[in-house]
């Protein structure tokens, strides 16, 4: 079955902005606070822009030079292989499955930093009174109405999904329109409230836990693992590009949505150090809302929460699109299960939809209980790590295509540029792949989350070997 190309270019855009704006600039500025003083929370933020812009030119380069491996960082795994290899087909489908539990897991961050600024308005979802005990874990009034929230928002995009891609797409588009109106409209208010006074000391040494200091270079580390989370979403557009009207948009559109996101996040950061005092940042719950309480008063919540609402719906959207995609990609490549490949009349990847929704359901159970939410936090982090695999991928694929000279015929210039972006990128993951595991525990538990997927490896249809031609004569 042929896929519709009916996404165009403020579509895609979109598409990588509301998958990247989502829940992380509502959250992070208390978390990088905690890790960094100011000087080392911007630095952070331009490095992780910095690397991000390089594997964004990566999926840029490779999505016009190799249109045909378009449809996700598997296909690059994949290549970096034999063609019809074993070693080719378990790359692939090992990646793809990474990429995918990655992806469905960090939807219910997404679904419940949505439901924690609903509650601005339904202060019951945050009633911490008792109503029964599951195996000591105390289930709360706010924890059920909480997770009934959540798990109407999940299926209510899932049957928006399954009415059609496009229009979906749409609303996506105009939830990201309507977000990005909404911040800057938070940056002119805040411009008002800024204090440079709250900005210094500029540097100082950060103690963690057990006492131990973090000095300029060990908060960038720290703080870069954290700003990641904000840019995952970036190759969202290389995901759907063959569903793109035009190929040539992918590129354009991962590049303008990387850039838009890197000025919202640093314009807003920087605001909210500047409104409120490090010591009341490091304990607020909601910086954004409390810096427009400082901005414009009372009235500053409300707005913040309704601009949340309508942001985390789009990058719920976006996110789950992204999420059903990516199987439904791989297994158009003899990557994944083929069950996957199922699609409804309106070209929707039902199967794929189902299957990841029900997984993201299953873990919609945290937000009933704080203990299970503090362990869902953990998982975050391991997603994060996760989504740098098919980057890195990327970028060594890239490598790949430099050092033989595939697609490269007679353009020297371009050669050496694309060989110097996909360095820069593979450095910049391996990087923040390394200040990550540097706990054991988040090491083994990420290799536990892309091993898993070799319990479902013999259901992925064996490569077939390429037929030979005969030879001329």
């Amino acid at each position: 079955m042929s896929l519709k190309r009916n996404l165009g270019f403020w579509v895609l855009t979109a598409l990588v902005v509301g998958n990247m704006v989502g829940s992380g600039i509502f959250m992070l500025p208390r978390s990088l606070a905690e890790v960094a003083s100011p000087s080392g929370v911007l630095s952070a933020w331009i490095i992780t822009g910095f690397g991000v812009l390089m594997t964004a030119l990566v999926f840029g380069n490779l999505s016009l030079r190799k249109p045909e491996l378009n449809g996700g960082p598997q296909n690059y795994a994949k290549a970096l292989f034999k063609d019809s290899s074993r070693a080719s087909l378990l790359s692939g489908y090992l990646v793809s499955w990474g990429y995918w539990v990655a992806n469905w897991s960090g939807n219910v961050a997404i679904i419940t930093t949505f439901a924690s600024y609903l509650s601005t308005f339904f202060p019951i979802m945050t009633n911490n009174n008792p109503l029964f005990t599951i195996l000591g874990t105390a289930i709360t009034t706010g924890g059920v109405i909480t997770f009934v929230v959540c798990t109407i928002l999940l299926w209510g995009v899932h049957y928006l999904i399954l009415n059609g891609i496009e229009g979906a797409g749409k609303v996506n588009f105009v939830a990201t329109a309507a977000k990005v109106l909404g911040f800057l409209l938070f940056i002119l208010a805040c411009l008002f409230a800024f204090q440079s006074s709250n900005l210094v000391p500029f540097y100082e040494p950060i103690e963690g836990e057990g006492g131990v200091s973090s000095g300029f270079l060990s908060q960038i580390n720290n703080a870069a693992i954290a700003t990641l989370w904000a840019f995952v979403g970036v190759e969202s557009a290389v995901v759907f590009a063959t569903r793109a009207k035009k190929k040539s948009d992918v590129k354009k559109a991962t590049i303008l949505g990387l850039l838009i996101a890197l000025a919202l996040y640093l314009s807003i950061t920087l605001l909210v150090m500047g409104t409120l005092p490090q010591n009341e940042l490091v304990e607020s719950q909601k910086p954004l809302v409390d810096s427009l309480m400082n901005a414009i008063g009372p009235s500053g919540s409300m707005v913040m929460a309704i601009l949340g609402v309508i942001s985390l719906f789009g990058a719920t959207v976006g996110w789950v699109l992204l999420s059903a995609e990516v199987p439904f990609q791989a297994a158009q490549q003899r990557m994944f299960i083929p069950s996957f490949l199922k699609e409804n009349d309106k070209g929707a990847p039902v199967f794929s939809l189902w299957v990841t929704n029900l997984c993201t359901q299953l873990f919609l159970f945290s937000v009933v209980s704080q203990s299970m939410a503090q362990a869902f936090d953990f998982m975050i982090f391991i997603a994060t790590l996760a989504f740098l695999v098919p980057y890195l991928v990327a970028s060594l694929y890239q490598l790949k295509l430099v050092i033989s000279g595939e697609t490269y015929m007679g353009n020297a210039r371009s050669r050496t540029a694309d060989a110097i972006i996909a360095t820069l990128a593979a450095i910049y993951s391996l990087w923040v792949i390394y200040a990550g595991t540097a706990d054991i525990k988040t090491f083994l538990f990420g290799i536990a989350l892309l091993a898993s997927g070799i319990l479902f490896y013999p259901l992925v249809p064996k490569p077939v070997a390429a037929k030979e031609k005969p030879a001329d004569k």
